[in-house]
């Protein structure tokens, strides 16, 4: 059974930074891509990041050149390191990770959710 769970969130003023963690547990870590995802009260949930297994990153515009995704395959974990918060980043942050298909492929979807972790950042 796959299971994820975040830490390292928390409160921080507005240009501070904070470090996320998603530990996997039951899930080959060297297998497919993972990310994060937000969720900002009232708002829908929305891309943040993702790394593949091999460590090629995308980034939503929004947390570009602010937040670093990398990951420990001999570990599985995950991490997302913030830098710059700003107001808006607040939000419930979401480890994901797609599962996989077969030997030679990965879901298109994400699969497995973590938790969540809240991200209180004050201007």
């Amino acid at each position: 059974q796959v299971q994820l769970v975040e830490s390292g969130g928390g409160s921080v003023q507005a240009g501070g930074s904070l470090k996320l963690s998603c530990a996997a547990s039951g899930y080959d870590a060297n297998s497919c891509e993972m990310g994060w995802y937000r969720q900002a009260p009232g708002k829908e949930r929305e891309f943040v990041s993702l790394i593949s297994p091999t460590g090629t990153t995308r980034y939503a515009n929004s947390v570009k050149g602010r937040f670093t995704i990398s990951r420990d395959n001999a570990k599985a974990m995950l991490y997302l390191q913030m830098l710059s918060l700003k107001a808006e980043d607040t939000a419930v942050y979401y480890c994901a990770a797609r599962g996989r298909v077969d030997l030679y492929f990965c879901s298109q979807s994400w699969d497995y959710w973590g938790q969540g972790t809240q991200v209180t950042v004050s201007s």
